[in-house]
Formats: C-alpha cells, sequence, structure tokens
C-alpha cells in the first residue's frame, strides 16, 4: 500500500496494489489496485473516476516498462519495440473509492493518483517476495537480479 497528500495540503490518496510475482522470470504483474481518493468537493465523478483510473493503469506501464534509453548521440527509444508500454491484457482491475466532501473546495484529481502507484507496487513485491526495488521500472532483469541477491545474503546469514 502507498499513500499520499498531495501538495501537502490538499487530494488525499491511497492505494493498494496486488501483484503476482514469477520468482523464475522475474515479472511482476498487478492483477488489481485499490484506490480511495479524497480530492474535496467532486463535481463529476465519471471523469474524476476517469482521470484515476487513467493514471494508475500509465503510472503502472512506467513502474514495470517503460524506459527512456539513450547512447552519446541520442535517444533510442524510438518506437514501440524499444519503449514498451503496458498492453491491454496486462491492464489491472482498477477499483476506486472516491470521497465526496461537498464542504470543501474541489481540490484536483489529475496527477495525485500518480504519486502512490510505484510506491504500492513495490511495497507489494517486498510483502510478496522480501525485497526492495526502488528505481523504476521494476524489469524481470532487476526484479531476478534482487531476488538472487536476498538469496545469497538469507544463505550467507544463515550460515553464519
Amino acid at each position: 500500500m502507498a499513500y499520499v497528500k498531495y501538495e501537502l495540503r490538499r487530494t488525499y490518496v491511497a492505494g493498494v496494489a496486488d501483484v503476482e510475482l514469477d520468482r523464475n522470470s522475474g515479472e511482476i504483474r498487478v492483477t488489481r489496485f485499490h484506490v480511495t481518493h479524497d480530492c474535496g468537493q467532486i463535481i463529476n465523478p465519471v471523469g474524476v473516476q476517469s482521470q484515476i483510473e487513467g493514471n494508475v493503469i500509465q503510472t503502472t506501464s512506467r513502474t514495470l516498462m517503460e524506459e527512456l534509453t539513450f547512447d552519446r548521440s541520442m535517444v533510442t527509444s524510438l518506437d514501440w519495440a524499444t519503449y514498451p508500454i503496458l498492453r491491454f491484457d496486462a491492464v489491472p482491475e482498477v477499483v476506486i473509492d472516491l470521497i465526496d466532501r461537498p464542504d470543501e473546495p474541489p481540490w484536483g484529481a489529475g496527477e495525485p493518483a500518480c504519486a502512490i502507484v510505484s510506491a504500492a507496487i513495490a511495497n507489494a513485491v517486498f510483502d510478496a517476495a522480501g525485497i526492495r526495488l526502488r528505481s523504476v521500472p521494476f524489469k524481470p532483469a532487476t526484479v531476478r537480479t534482487a531476488l538472487k541477491e536476498a538469496a545469497t545474503r538469507a544463505s550467507a546469514s544463515s550460515s553464519a
């Protein structure tokens, strides 16, 4: 799970990521993402839900696979083959609970949900496998390396 009080004074967002981790391949799959969102007065609930859903899906993609690459002279991630994004079959179910506070001003729902996604996924992976992933994207090779390092540390601890 993860939580943010966006801009330190408005829009509260909490999220829980349900993940599956394939320890052999290192692949992380986010199956469901729960969001509770308080952005003050909600004028258009369908619009807020759509904004949150898009934020979660896009940031899940950034967290798991999107990476800008470059060499000494140019950007090398120039197309969908070299800059992959989350495909439809990997999009998580997004479950949203809106908290409407009609006596408050509308604080905005455009970006706050993005702030919790990577942390919630990283915390779910820690809960599942005991490894801390601190730098996105959480690509399979990175996850496999973290799993191997954790196993090496555990082995060294148990033999000491």
